[in-house]
């Protein structure tokens, strides 16, 4: 009797969860529908409720010439889903006592240390720097394997880029460059390279077997290739900043990622946080409603208070040959992952799931577009300003010629005088775009890009950053010191 009891306890949930897996097919028709409109090689998708995996699933070619077919257990490369990964491996060194959250991140680096153009480096704390708000700057730079540059190493980054741009605290500025340093801070303290002590610590303990930093050989057979938008295979690409951007997970890992978050407490999983650092990880300690209203950001997790009540904690990612989300409802017990090998738009499908999951999920209707406000320079802006681009390869002459009728002019050393485009002035943030050559190495190998200029208004000086930016294919963003100050006002 023992022996027929255990069989039907094992039929029963059998039969669960091919129920709940079935409960799916809509949403399975609708994947295959958006395969075919975006044209998205694969996608993977896993769904847990309750500290099981109630749906996983891979659709079309993780590598389409080889027709290697996309399972649940198939390695996407995951963009800054990365950044949660990194910040559990941080968070279990703040656990063992050798690394303080609210310490200056300077203590735990090497020779190569931040540097604050404004305020002071010891108030850019680990945490800052986790939830964005160190000062640091936008910063993106690939390395693609049929160019001939390699990324530098973290200290030559850092010594390069990591300088405070902003005071540390005033505003959250997402950047990819501080969880560099945090991945260099992993490998100081730790004494292990970043990528050994995650697969240990992080991968090895939560059973994540089909993980890691970049694609490891034995797992090569594993790897989802990467497309670019016309469906052509990207190059192989490397990071300077791996802590942001560089792991590879299959959907079915990143389930059990999500289940450890929350606080599951699988048996096959080693408690490598407590559950008060996992709250602590959860926990929005700076505000980002600039990308809607509720969102905030804590350690290495964004979160949303949402109008029908539900509290998410998530993390997307999207780079050349990327998209991917992983977003879960703790009060719910619930998780969601969905992985692709390009770019696409993966909310409908999340939308979908989630409506299934929890019954008052609501889609909020999207806002109109708002017609673009003319800018007017005001009197404290109005003038001549004139001071220097500062790069890591020397000083450029920088001038500014603010006119009240909302014209600005720009002049960047000896190259021919521009007109500053798409122009903003908010919260004493002077923000607008022109053409220009940054005169940096790292910029000019790209064929083209434009010079973003986000400068702050403190008293009679502007200052801030200038970034080298390219929104192509092989996307690039990395920013340099500039300060101006006015010579005379109209």
């Amino acid at each position: 009797m023992k022996k027929i009891a255990a069989i039907l306890v094992v039929l029963g949930a059998w039969l669960a969860g091919a129920a709940s897996a079935d409960s799916f097919d809509a949403v399975r028709l609708q994947i295959e529908q958006a395969r075919v409109e975006q044209g998205i090689p694969s996608l993977a998708v896993a769904v847990t409720r309750r500290g099981k995996i109630v749906w996983e699933e891979g659709f079309g070619w993780a590598d389409r010439e080889h027709q290697v077919r996309a399972t649940q257990h198939t390695m996407y490369s995951i963009a800054s889903i990365s950044k949660p990964i990194t910040t559990t491996a941080l968070m279990a060194l703040v656990q063992a006592g050798k690394i303080d959250l609210e310490g200056p991140v300077n203590d735990y680096l090497g020779a190569a240390k931040l540097r604050a153009r404004v305020g002071d480096a010891r108030d850019a704390t680990v945490r800052r720097v986790a939830n964005h708000t160190s000062g640091l700057p936008m910063h993106v730079q690939f390395f693609f394997a049929d160019e001939p540059e390699r990324a530098p190493s973290r200290d030559e980054t850092i010594l390069r880029y990591g300088q405070l741009l902003m005071l540390p605290g005033e505003r959250h500025n997402y950047s990819n460059l501080g969880y560099g340093v945090l991945d260099a801070v992993i490998t100081h303290v730790s004494g292990m390279p970043y990528a050994d002590f995650v697969r240990q610590e992080v991968f090895v303990k939560l059973g994540m077997t089909h993980s890691s930093v970049g694609i490891e050989p034995r797992l090569a057979s594993y790897q989802a290739i990467r497309y670019d938008t016309s469906g052509a295979p990207l190059p192989d690409y490397d990071f300077d900043h791996p802590g942001a951007s560089a792991v590879y997970a299959s959907a079915h890992d990143l389930a059990r990622f999500a289940m450890f978050h929350l606080k599951d407490h699988l048996a096959d999983q080693r408690a490598i946080l407590s559950d008060a650092s996992i709250d602590e990880m959860q926990r929005a300690t700076t505000n980002t409603s600039k990308f809607g209203p509720g969102y905030g950001y804590g350690v290495g997790w964004s979160t949303q208070e949402r109008a029908d009540g539900y509290r998410v904690v998530m993390h997307t990612g999207s780079m050349p040959g990327v998209s991917a989300s992983l977003s879960f409802v703790p009060t719910e017990d619930v998780a969601l992952v969905l992985l692709s090998n390009s770019r696409a738009s993966l909310e409908p499908i999340r939308e979908a799931i989630m409506k299934k999951l929890l019954p008052r999920w609501n889609t909020p209707p999207k806002p109109a577009p708002q017609p673009p406000i003319a800018f007017t320079a005001t009197p404290e802006l109005s003038g001549q300003w004139r001071g220097t681009l500062q790069t890591y390869a020397g000083e450029l002459p920088l001038e500014l010629e603010i006119r009240p009728d909302g014209d600005v002019h720009l002049r960047l050393a000896q190259q021919p005088a521009v007109l500053l485009n798409e122009v903003s002035f908010k919260d004493g943030l002077l923000v607008g775009k022109a053409q220009g050559d940054l005169g940096i190495a790292d910029a000019n190998r790209h064929r083209s890009y434009a010079l973003y200029f986000e400068l702050k208004l403190r008293g009679d000086v502007l200052n801030g950053a200038v970034a080298a930016v390219d929104l192509g294919p092989r996307t690039l963003a990395l920013a340099q010191w500039a300060e101006v100050r006015r010579v005379n006002s109209e």
